[in-house]
């Protein structure tokens, strides 16, 4: 047997694997010989049918599966021992005039090569590194929904700008028929929610669906349509009020308060702010972390250049899935994976070259922290370490559990490592402000 490479160029390659008869010979014969002792064939005793028989009938089929092992075991040791980092699987090279009877069989493999390049982290960048505030403004917005999520419900007779309507929505052409309970500010417009003001249960008011809402999922929600439904939807709806009712806002008093965070934990205004800005703050901060994450791999992705063995991997992508796909799928379906497969392989790069490894340990040790957390928020603060270990054990056998956390930890290092080498600029941002950075709205 003999196995020799020819580099096509710095992303292709050819493997060549060559086998005589004494490389796989002994390997068919030894099948065959199984098949002649127990192969029933009317007419002959079993174990005693010719093997010219045996031959004739499995020796091709024996042949091509025997050599196909022998390929497949020969090519994964020479990848290895080489060390040769391919992108996608060894491809064979069909050849419709192959000699099955030759003394050597000769056999190509196309190779798709990982290209090589560096990942500078260090490098000029326009990168921003957000530290998220709550401000006094949402602190406010943020206590007045405490307030009306614990308040107290009151039934009107007359419609206020600070109410809510239970009702129906009604257009029967179109389909509509939606009981729902909508706050007057819900309506976009103060000139629609000018039309529900002063209204009493019973009334009907008509307003049309163009430019109702903020967004077409209000009017999804709202009318009971789907999104095809609502999409450029312009019709009149009639909406027939059933109730109205207002929240009377909990009072910020110590009852209030202990409710809340539990007896004598906040007793002022100020502390349920500094509470409330804590907790946002560490939330917002995760947030953050996870937009400087993807702006780093955005801005690497964007910096990296190198090229892709990219007719081989849209060759290999032809057969790679359970249904073949034509060419023009092949190519369609590597543009829409490129990118992703340019962001696994700088990850990868980052992780090699930073030595950036995972251990069990490492991993057990974060689900425990994980475990730990979700049980005190079930109100069990001191656990037993037997409890903990049981349950870490048993999440930690579980293959799919094992690999999400095993990506968080190592999220958690990448995280690390970016804030250490990726000189960005910092900026302190309130909350609202980050949603548009987030969103570009």
């Amino acid at each position: 047997m003999n196995i020799t490479r020819n580099n096509v160029d710095a992303l292709n390659a050819i493997v060549t694997i060559e086998l005589a008869k004494e490389d796989y010979q002994g390997n068919v014969d030894k099948v065959l010989s199984d098949y002649k002792k127990n192969a029933n064939v009317p007419g002959f005793r079993k174990g005693a049918i010719p093997m010219g028989m045996i031959k004739k009938q499995y020796g091709k089929a024996v042949l091509f599966e025997e050599v196909n092992k022998i390929l497949q075991d020969k090519l994964n040791n020479y990848l290895v021992e080489e060390k040769l980092d391919i992108l996608g699987n060894p491809l064979p090279v069909l050849n419709e005039n192959f000699d099955w009877d030759a003394e050597v069989l000769s056999f190509d493999f196309e190779l798709g090569l990982a290209p090589e390049f560096t990942v500078d982290l260090e490098g000029k960048n326009k990168i921003t590194k957000y530290t998220v505030i709550a401000d006094d403004a949402m602190l406010d917005e943020q206590i007045e929904h405490i307030q009306k999520q614990y308040g107290k419900l009151v039934s009107k007779d007359v419609v206020s700008e600070e109410d809510e309507m239970a009702g129906v929505f009604v257009n029967e052409e179109a389909g509509v028929n939606s009981e729902v309970t909508i706050p007057v500010t819900a309506f976009r417009t103060k000139t629609n929610q000018k039309k529900f003001i002063g209204k009493k249960v019973g009334d009907q008011v008509t307003v049309n669906t163009k430019g109702l809402f903020d967004d077409e999922h209000k009017l999804m929600q709202y009318l009971g349509l789907d999104h095809d439904a609502v999409h450029g939807l312009e019709i009149d709806v009639v909406f027939t009020i059933n109730e109205i009712n207002v929240t009377e806002k909990a009072e910020l008093n110590q009852e209030f308060f202990d409710k809340l965070f539990g007896e004598g934990k906040v007793t002022s205004v100020e502390e349920l702010k500094e509470k409330i800005k804590e907790d946002a703050e560490k939330q917002f901060a995760t947030q953050a972390d996870q937009k400087f994450m993807n702006d780093v791999l955005e801005h690497l992705i964007e910096s990296t250049e190198f090229d892709l063995p990219s007719e081989f991997l849209k060759k290999w992508l032809q057969t790679a899935g359970d249904t073949p796909m034509s060419e023009a799928e092949a190519a369609e379906e590597y543009e829409k994976s490129e990118k992703g497969l340019r962001y696994q392989l700088i990850e990868g790069k980052i992780m090699t070259s930073n030595d950036l490894q995972l251990n069990f340990e490492e991993i057990k040790e974060y689900t425990t922290g994980l475990i730990k957390q979700q049980m005190a928020q079930f109100g069990q603060a001191d656990p037993s370490d037997a409890d903990v270990e049981n349950i870490v054990g048993r999440v930690l056998s579980n293959q799919d559990e094992m690999k999400r956390i095993s990506e968080q930890v190592m999220n958690e290092k990448m995280l690390a490592l970016f804030n250490d080498k990726v000189k960005a600029k910092v900026k302190e941002i309130p909350y609202k402000d980050f949603v548009k950075e987030l969103y570009g709205e």
